[in-house]
C-alpha cells in the first residue's frame, strides 16, 4: 500500500487521520508536519488522503460486524462548487451505520442505487423507517420487490416494513450532524469525485469511534491503532 512514496508510512497515515477526524484544513496540517520538521505540502496531503481513504474502507468493510434488520434511512446536503448535492445514509436500531452514497441528484434513481448498494452488502432489514419522503418510500416497495423477484430459496420472503416518521427519524438527523459538523472546516468541495472520496473518509472515522469493525485484540483499538491494523 504504501510502496514507493516519498515519505515514511507513519506520516502519511497520521495526516490522513488527522485531516479527516478533526476540523483541520490542509494548511494546518502543513503548518504542523512543518512544526514538527518535516516538509510536506497540503496538495500532497490531499492526494494521500484522496488516494488511502479508499483503501482504507476497504479493508474497514471486511471487518465490519453484521448490522440489525431495522435500519433508518434519510438524506442530508453537501455544498460540492456551492451547489447542493445528497449524502444519502442508513443507520440501524443501534445507531451503527449501515450504508451511504454521495449522489448529485436527489430522486428516485439515486434512492434506488443507494438502496440496492445497502442491500447488497447487508441483506434485507425486517423494517426501514424514513420521514415523509415519497421518493424513498417509491424506492424502497421497488427494491424490495426486485429483491424478493430474484431471491431463489424456496420460502417466500416477508416484505419490509415501511414505517413514515419524522419524529422516529431523528435518531438519523442526530447521526448526519457528526457528518456535517466535519464537513463544515471544508467550506465547499471541489469536485463530485473528491468530496465522493473524502466523504467515504469521513463515514469511515465515524464508524471506527462507534467501534463498528472486529479486530484481534480484545479491547477497542483506538484511531490510531485502527489505521495501523487496516494498513497493515
Amino acid at each position: 500500500m504504501f510502496k514507493g512514496r516519498h515519505f515514511d508510512r507513519s506520516v502519511i497515515l497520521l495526516c490522513v487521520r488527522w485531516y479527516l477526524a478533526y476540523g483541520l484544513s490542509l494548511r494546518n496540517l502543513e503548518e504542523m508536519m512543518a512544526e514538527r520538521g518535516i516538509s510536506v505540502d497540503h496538495a500532497t496531503i490531499h492526494r494521500w488522503t484522496v488516494h488511502y481513504a479508499p483503501l482504507l474502507l476497504e479493508q474497514f468493510n471486511r471487518r465490519k460486524r453484521p448490522v440489525t434488520g431495522r435500519w433508518h434511512v434519510d438524506e442530508t446536503y453537501i455544498k460540492v462548487r456551492g451547489q447542493w448535492r445528497y449524502l444519502y445514509r442508513a443507520i440501524d436500531s443501534n445507531g451503527d451505520t449501515v450504508e451511504f452514497w454521495f449522489s448529485e441528484r436527489r430522486n428516485l434513481t439515486a434512492a434506488k442505487r443507494f438502496l440496492r448498494k445497502a442491500l447488497k452488502r447487508h441483506g434485507r432489514p425486517e423494517r426501514i423507517v424514513i420521514d415523509g419522503s415519497q421518493t424513498n418510500r417509491e424506492a424502497i416497495l421497488s427494491c424490495d420487490t426486485a429483491s424478493r423477484l430474484q431471491d431463489r430459496s424456496r420460502s417466500p420472503l416477508k416484505s419490509i416494513r415501511i414505517r413514515q416518521s419524522a419524529y422516529l427519524n431523528n435518531r438519523i438527523e442526530q447521526d448526519h450532524r457528526r457528518i456535517k459538523r466535519r464537513v463544515r472546516p471544508m467550506l465547499s468541495f471541489q469536485s463530485m469525485a473528491s468530496a465522493r472520496v473524502i466523504l467515504d473518509g469521513i463515514e469511515l472515522i465515524h464508524m471506527m469511534r462507534k467501534g463498528q469493525a472486529n479486530y484481534a485484540c480484545r479491547s477497542q483499538p483506538s484511531l490510531a491503532q485502527q489505521f495501523d491494523l487496516l494498513a497493515a
